[in-house]
């Protein structure tokens, strides 16, 4: 199984950004009922008044392509452009491995440990 993130930030007005996260929210709950959907997580960045941030995880990019034509994704499209985008980066990650950050010891590490050489 090759998991698949989507990470990004969609920066809007300040004056709306948080109406545009509210809103969204049932849109939200849409897309994480949906097969495959670990994650589906809008926050609002506390250093950056206009902008939001999105984290997706899906157990597959099967999964991902179906919600990309699913009732909550162009909801959510049409739901943002009410609005004025000012700016938007998603980018989506193929993960191959995936492991604690803190190994058996405690400690974190930045190596993984079960990857093979």
């Amino acid at each position: 199984m090759m998991i698949v993130v989507v990470a990004g930030e969609i920066d809007f007005a300040p004056e709306v950004r948080d109406e545009v996260l509210k809103d969204a929210q049932p849109l939200i709950d849409m897309a994480l009922a949906e097969k495959g959907c670990r994650h589906y997580a809008w926050s609002l960045d506390p250093h950056n008044p206009g902008r939001i941030h999105v984290f997706e995880e899906w157990e597959t990019a099967e999964d991902l392509a179906v919600h990309l034509l699913a009732e909550s994704y162009f909801k959510m499209g049409a739901h943002l452009a009410g609005f004025t985008i000012l700016g938007a980066n998603t980018r989506k990650y193929r993960c191959d491995i995936s492991e604690p950050v803190y190994g058996p010891d405690g400690v974190a590490t930045a190596n993984f440990l079960t990857a093979k050489a």
